[in-house]
C-alpha cells in the first residue's frame, strides 16, 4: 500500500508539473536568449514525433490484440519515450520562441483585421482542433502513466480497463498534433 501511495504521488506530481511547465513557457513574455538555427525546426520535429507516436500506438494496439505481449510492450514503451522527448522538445521551443499566430501572414505576432478576414472560418476549425488537442493532451498524461504502472506491476485487468479510454485519447492527441502543425506551419517565423 505504501508503494502505491508513492506511485500515486509521483503520477499526480508529473501530471501537474508537465502542463504547468508548458504553460509557463507558452505564456511567459520572456524567452530564453538562445540563438541556434535548429530551434526553428522544432515544430516540424514535434510533428514527426507525433506521427511516429501515432504509428507506434497503432502497432502496440495491433500486437496487444494478437496476444504478442513483447511486441506490444516494445511499441508502447517507445510511444511513451517519444512522449517524453516531445515534452522536452516542445518546452525548449516555447521557452525560446514565441508561438505562431494562426493567420498571421506577415508573421509579426499580431493577427490584424485584414489577415483575419483573409483566413476566414478556417481559423475557427484550427482553434477547435488546437483547443481539443491541448485539453486532451493534459487530461491523458495521468492515465498513460497509470496504464504503464499497471502494466509494469502485472495488474493486467486495471491496465486493460485504463487503456480502453486512454488509448483513443492518446491517439487523438498524436494525430491532432500533426494536424495542428500542418495548419499552423505557414505562420511560423522563417
Amino acid at each position: 500500500m505504501k508503494n502505491n501511495t508513492v506511485v500515486l504521488f509521483v503520477i499526480v506530481l508529473v501530471s501537474i508539473a508537465i502542463p504547468s511547465l508548458i504553460g509557463v513557457f507558452l505564456f511567459s513574455p520572456y524567452k530564453l536568449e538562445i540563438d541556434y538555427l535548429w530551434l526553428k525546426d522544432i515544430p516540424a520535429f514535434n510533428a514527426l514525433i507525433n506521427s511516429l507516436t501515432a504509428v507506434f500506438l497503432l502497432m502496440g494496439r495491433h500486437y496487444a490484440r494478437q496476444g504478442e505481449v513483447l511486441w506490444h510492450k516494445f511499441f508502447m514503451s517507445f510511444a511513451l519515450f517519444l512522449g517524453v522527448v516531445f515534452v522536452i522538445s516542445y518546452s525548449l521551443y516555447h521557452a525560446t520562441s514565441p508561438s505562431a499566430v494562426f493567420g498571421d501572414t506577415n508573421v509579426n505576432g499580431i493577427l490584424e483585421h485584414s489577415e483575419e478576414a483573409r483566413i476566414g472560418n478556417i481559423r475557427f476549425f484550427y482553434l477547435a482542433v488546437l483547443l481539443s488537442h491541448i485539453v486532451c493532451s493534459f487530461v491523458v498524461v495521468p492515465f498513460v502513466l497509470f496504464a504503464f504502472y499497471y502494466a509494469l506491476t502485472d495488474n493486467i485487468e486495471k491496465h486493460r480497463s485504463t487503456v480502453k479510454y486512454t488509448w483513443p485519447i492518446w491517439f487523438y492527441v498524436s494525430v491532432t498534433g500533426v494536424l495542428v502543425y500542418f495548419l499552423a506551419s505557414p505562420y511560423y517565423p522563417a
